[in-house]
């Protein structure tokens, strides 16, 4: 349960710097921290705050989702092990509740905490300890997802497949229907409900339908991961995908990454 989140300072000022800068002005975003270490959660607290955030705190799991009903945070952020109820159990009861973006915190080489708590609704993890430049990264693109708009790449960055529709325009895959202006996905006529990860994802394989995505390319796209980090959050986010729109309409290409079917 022992951590170390870098405060803004000596250790990893020009990182969390750089951060700021990138990222531009914080925001006055209310997140919800749920931890059962008091030292941790208070340090992490006082970071967030330094860069705007307006953070709620919660020391087990059922006050977290009581908070989380009463105060609707825009993010939650939360720790897989805690009393009452745990990281993963809590990320499910919130994932019935709301689309809203979910980042948990895993202990540093525990495969099985990452595994179940994307499958459980997560958007991302951190792996503890972490410094706290890559936490409001992290933060910071979550948010930005939750309040997607539609991505305007360079020419010849990532553009859309020869023929295919503009952003204005209806896109249709089979029963499939997106509307990316509208931010809509309909199969067979009835609305799906996606997370903004999710939605990312689709939009992304839908730009470029018939064309294989490698998982670093998604990785980079959808999580803003500039650095090598594991893949394991876009196959599980895949897998989630699927179970909405169909397993069918996304193709794996082994060696490679993945597709969506024209």
């Amino acid at each position: 349960m022992t951590t170390a989140f870098t405060p803004p300072g000596a250790g990893g000022a020009a990182a969390v710097a750089g951060v700021a800068g990138a990222a531009g002005p914080a925001t006055e975003a209310h997140l919800l921290l749920v931890e059962d270490d008091e030292v941790i959660r208070n340090t992490v607290r006082m970071v967030l705050q330094r860069y705007g955030f307006t953070v709620s705190t919660a020391a087990d799991g059922l006050t977290g989702l009581e908070l989380f009903r009463e105060r609707r945070p825009d993010l939650l952020l939360l720790d897989v092990m805690l009393p009452e109820l745990d990281g993963i159990g809590l990320c499910r009861r919130v994932r019935e509740l709301s689309l809203a973006p979910i980042l948990m915190l895993s202990a540093r080489g525990d495969a099985l905490d990452v595994v179940s708590g994307l499958e459980a609704g997560a958007d991302d993890y951190v792996v503890k300890p972490c410094e706290s430049a890559v936490l409001v990264a992290r933060i910071r693109s979550l948010l930005r997802r939750a309040s997607f708009a539609p991505v305007e790449r360079a020419a010849g960055e990532g553009t859309a497949a020869a023929g295919a529709p503009g952003d204005d325009e209806l896109l249709s895959f089979g029963d499939l229907t997106i509307d990316p202006k509208g931010m809509e996905v309909c199969r067979a006529g009835e609305p799906l409900a996606l997370t903004p990860t999710e939605l990312r994802v689709l939009l992304e394989f839908a730009a470029s339908p018939g064309v294989v995505l490698e998982r670093r390319t998604l990785l980079s796209r959808v999580w803003d991961h500039a650095w090598h980090g594991d893949t394991r959050v876009v196959d599980l986010h895949i897998q989630r995908l699927r179970a909405k729109i169909g397993a069918e309409r996304i193709e794996t290409v082994r060696g490679f990454g993945y597709k969506l079917r024209r």
